[in-house]
């Protein structure tokens, strides 16, 4: 009789490097947020996937880098707290890339706890002269002793079915720790709310979205008609961030709402009525009052 298996993998990695793409891929649905802008991911994003009789439960990190905010304090907490507890952990680097000096803190953290690590190098679809792969890994090798090592590409789904056979053999023994048919922990608010994100990271030029955040103040399903409505407010840093959300006559918002309105619909399968609004809120990012409301830890400003 086979034996049931189950899993917490933390994913980590370097900001941009595909850690999200990732993860959706593995599941197999969009549940984390991607876009080409780093710092995409703020907060841990855990998503299940259930084959037979292994269950991995994926947390989904920011990716490192040195605080200059509040925001930024949280989600530091957030990779060292997703790696403390875990059972292996997947580090994804980008194919023809150098070993970062964050890399080596991640892997002098796996040493330290002893945890089986798999090493996925994404983007190979981006290098044209596939030897380059060839002295990535010998260089990775020496850096880690990884369990495995897996060159793939979340963008084709190049090698993501090796990953994946990679990953159920580092998880222990053990029963699910979720219903099999369960994607993600997430609350449908969050979701909502990170949808919204993602047409802003999308949309937006480079200084205005990470500047924003999202808040979804009202999710309700509308009496028996199968329509959720949605009322979300989109903060902003400054008066002309403002401008830029909402653009000329509100064509940049109304985009956004459809864009957004588009997935919730898929993701939920129902009709969506989805409702934005735009608030300034200086330095919003340092505000613990507001963080707190957007579910930011308090733990995080008492450092």
């Amino acid at each position: 009789m086979t034996k049931s298996k189950a899993g917490f993998i933390a994913i980590v990695g370097k900001p941009n490097v595909g850690k999200s793409s990732i993860l959706n891929r593995l599941i197999g649905q969009k549940i984390a947020i991607v876009s080409s802008k780093p710092q995409t991911t703020r907060t841990r994003i855990m998503g299940v996937l259930t084959e037979s009789e292994t269950q991995l439960i994926f947390i989904d990190t920011p990716g490192l880098h040195e605080p200059r905010n509040n925001l930024d304090k949280f989600m530091l907490r957030s990779i060292n707290e997703s790696v403390a507890g875990v059972d292996a952990c997947l580090l994804v680097v980008e194919a023809g890339g150098s070993i970062s000096e964050e890399e080596k803190r991640f892997s002098e953290k796996f040493r330290a706890m002893g945890l089986p690590a798999i090493l996925a190098i994404n983007k190979i679809d981006t290098v044209a002269d596939k030897t380059r792969l060839a002295s990535q890994i010998a260089d990775y090798s020496g850096l880690y002793e990884f369990d495995s090592v897996v060159p793939c590409s979340a963008q084709t789904g190049s090698g993501i079915d090796i990953l994946k056979k990679e990953l159920k053999a580092v998880a222990p023994e053990g029963e699910h720790m979720f219903d099999d048919d369960t994607l993600t922990d997430q609350p449908e608010r969050v979701l909502a709310g990170e949808m919204i994100r993602e047409k802003l990271l999308r949309l937006l030029s480079r200084e205005v979205p990470h500047g924003t955040a999202v808040f979804v103040e009202k999710m309700r399903e509308r009496g028996e008609g199968g329509i959720i409505d949605i009322d979300a407010v989109i903060y902003c840093e400054r008066q002309s961030h403002k401008g830029i959300i909402i653009g000329k006559q509100g064509a940049m918002l109304k985009k956004i709402g459809t864009y957004a309105r588009q997935d919730m619909e898929k993701f939920f399968d129902c009709k969506v009525n989805l409702q934005l609004w735009v608030k300034v809120s200086e330095d919003w990012r340092n505000r613990e009052t507001l963080l707190r409301s957007l579910g930011y830890d308090q733990r995080d400003f008492d450092e």
